[in-house]
């Protein structure tokens, strides 16, 4: 008996695009939303934290570093395991473990407490992010792709400006049950992720010809127009998706991809520390609503430069405009640290630059991989990444001085202007979305 594709004409694009948009994306948005403000409420919470459990500048950058060190080497087994068992029940597993983990950060007593959790929270949330991205590839064309990343990327922003908002009005105005507010911080910011993992484990579908959402012409023709994009399907051997650890290749991407993460961290961790002392006057509440200013202008951004980049189909032009613009503003701030409304403006560049990055960005680096290579490569290139989530952390803490967090911001800006120049040779895709592996 033979089987015949539903065609284009059969099929409405934009109609399935539209169901995927309205079903995939608020899932994937949420998870990621809740997840990048578990692992940032350390950065509010040590403006108090530090007095009671007597953390310095340089012990808070290590604290904040040591959570990449097992979630940089648990992200590639995590995405093979979310490829072999499903989305659904792998994302929601991470949801839950690490909303409870960030409950039990706020009952922490010392700093060896607080580096297990840390240790433990890099653990529970491996795979999330690079799992989020090759669920992508389940669901979205290359022509659409840079939109449905930065869909839900567009919710590391937004995190980040509720987290920095609800954080400060928490330690200044809530200190409950004998709690101090810090821990506050912890416990009302894990609550939404343990019901959030139980919410994904019943709604979530799989892939296009598990959702009931669609009609199976619908899910047939999708799962088609996805695969046909691929130079190589997936044999189902381990050997095949391992192949992508060593292609030098992917590892030059995951490589530029780290030397952004500085910056990205860098500002993730530090900015509450960055808006104190470009005021030092402001309460908790001031650096909370003041901090979030960036992060709107970011998640603006993010939304137009990602559509901008699938309109135009050359994502490398585009990733190194971003880059430079995150560059300008970290030197816009550390010129005027002295002088509050520029350096809230050269952060505002900064969260411009280094959100509106990510769309094109993952969009390249797909379209750099065979179908088989995804779920390791991406995985891959995004923990390498994490390590620059450890040493720009690590290095900000142990260079600032007498307090002095944004002089050493110097160190995200060089790395990130070695990504501009490292990116003038990598060479996009011509003919098909993979053709990028064969040029850089």
């Amino acid at each position: 008996m033979s089987t015949t594709q539903p065609s284009a004409s059969t099929v409405d694009a934009e109609s399935v695009l539209s169901k995927v948009k309205r079903s995939i994306l608020p899932a994937a948005f949420l998870l990621y939303m809740f997840n990048y403000m578990d692992r940032a409420a350390i950065g509010y919470a040590q403006l108090e934290m530090s007095t009671d459990l007597g953390i310095s500048l340089a012990t808070y950058g290590t604290v904040a570093a040591i959570f990449f060190v097992a979630y940089t080497v648990l992200e590639v087994p995590s995405n093979i395991i979310m490829k072999k068992v499903g989305a659904r029940l792998w994302l929601a597993r991470i949801a839950i473990t690490w909303g409870i983990i960030t409950i039990l950060t706020g009952f922490v007593q010392n700093v060896t407490q607080l580096y297990i959790a840390r240790i433990a929270l890099g653990v529970a949330e491996a795979g999330l992010f690079p799992g989020l991205l090759l669920y992508m590839t389940f669901w979205f064309r290359t022509q659409d792709r840079s939109r449905g990343i930065a869909g839900f990327s567009l919710a590391q922003p937004i995190a980040l400006l509720v987290g920095s908002v609800s954080a400060g009005l928490i330690l200044d105005h809530v200190e409950w049950f004998g709690l101090n507010s810090w821990q506050w911080v912890f416990i009302l910011q894990g609550l939404p992720p343990v019901l959030l993992g139980v919410w994904v484990l019943f709604y979530l579908a799989d892939r296009p010809n598990k959702a009931r959402w669609l009609t199976k012409e619908e899910a047939a023709w999708l799962e088609n127009e996805i695969s046909s994009e691929y130079q190589a399907e997936d044999d189902g051997h381990m050997s095949v998706e391992l192949d992508a650890m060593k292609n030098p290749r992917i590892l030059y991407l995951a490589f530029i991809n780290l030397l952004y993460a500085v910056g990205l961290y860098g500002m993730t961790f530090f900015l509450p520390q960055i808006v104190a002392q470009l005021n030092p006057g402001y309460s908790s509440t001031n650096i909370g609503l003041v901090g979030a200013i960036p992060y709107v202008c970011g998640a603006i951004a993010m939304l137009l430069v990602a559509r901008y980049s699938d309109v135009l189909g050359n994502r490398k032009p585009i990733v190194m405009t971003t880059l430079a613009v995150a560059v300008l503003g970290l030197v816009v701030t550390m010129v005027f640290r002295e002088t509050p409304a520029m350096g809230l403006i050269g952060l505002c560049l900064l969260a411009i630059g280094v959100f509106s990055y990510l769309g094109p960005f993952w969009a390249l680096a797909s379209e750099a991989l065979t179908r088989a290579q995804t779920a390791v490569g991406l995985a891959v290139i995004n923990s390498i990444a994490a390590a620059g989530g450890f040493f720009g952390p690590f290095v900000i803490g142990k260079t600032s001085v007498a307090g002095d967090v944004i002089f050493s911001m110097i160190f995200p800006a060089v790395c990130m202007s070695l990504a501009i120049v490292l990116l003038i040779f990598v060479k996009p895709a011509k003919q098909s979305p993979a053709a990028v592996t064969d040029t850089l």
